[in-house]
């Protein structure tokens, strides 16, 4: 009942795998400033990750973001074909050349790979020595597994015992607390699998901003020029990230061939 009263009028009766769906969230995002400052936060976290050697920079599952505004010559690309995307690609089969990135970057994307693996070792073939991959991912905590069980549209099961999902659509397909099982649970598993990949951090954040904003299905709860001030409450929130985070910025440094 409370999903559905804070549901956003617009997003009614959409399919969640139909690029128009897509589209209609860059306009969302557009149109509302917390959630766009939200966004701006992330870009800029994405920015400051980014190393200094030679090389493009990709972006995969551009399609509802402004990134682009960030990194000048990113590479965008979605799974769909939507307007001012550079390619159309599936991150788990990178048509590209070996070592000519010098980072990927995704936010909300890594949670949608039925197959991560395949992910994580075309992502690896494409980075060169150096190169980094770069998330904005949900994380898996006390509070954020009661707000994604409860209000969110997407699957989130944390005691999954496999990485792998069944395949559907490209966006319907998905569990939230994916990107905590493989960094975080299954860590062990993750470096004896890939000794390719080298973690070099993961930063739990957002517990309060992000829910406040609605996101791009639900209601706005906040007005934009509230931003600073919950920003503030997050700063305080510091200390008990481990139980109240909702999103986790992840940085992998790609190790010498």
């Amino acid at each position: 009942m409370l999903k559905t009263l804070l549901q956003h009028p617009r997003t009614r009766g959409l399919e969640i795998d139909d690029p128009q769906t897509t589209m209609l969230r860059r306009a969302i995002i557009a149109e509302k400033p917390f959630l766009r400052r939200i966004y701006q936060e992330w870009y800029a976290g994405l920015v400051a990750a980014l190393p200094p050697i030679p090389g493009s920079v990709l972006e995969i599952g551009s399609g509802a973001g402004f990134l682009a505004d960030f990194i000048p010559d990113l590479i965008t690309t979605d799974i769909f074909a939507l307007p001012g995307l550079a390619m159309v690609l599936d991150g788990q089969q990178l048509p590209l050349a070996d070592t000519c990135l010098r980072a990927i970057v995704m936010t909300n994307v890594l949670h949608h790979f039925a197959q991560p693996r395949r992910f994580l070792t075309e992502a690896a073939r494409c980075l060169r020595p150096g190169g980094v991959l770069i998330m904005v991912e949900p994380w898996v905590t006390p509070w954020s597994q009661a707000i994604y069980t409860h209000l969110h549209h997407e699957p989130f099961e944390p005691t999954a015992p496999a990485w792998e999902f069944p395949p559907s659509g490209p966006l319907s397909g998905a569990n939230g607390a994916l990107p905590w099982i493989i960094f975080q649970r299954d860590r062990e598993r993750f470096a004896a699998e890939f000794p390719c990949w080298t973690i070099r951090s993961v930063t739990p954040q957002m517990p309060l901003r992000y829910l406040l904003s609605g996101g791009v299905s639900l209601r706005a709860l906040m007005p934009g020029w509230s931003f600073p001030l919950w920003r503030e409450a997050e700063m305080r929130l510091e200390p008990w990230m481990d139980r109240l985070a909702m999103f986790a910025r992840i940085v992998l440094v790609r190790g010498a061939a």
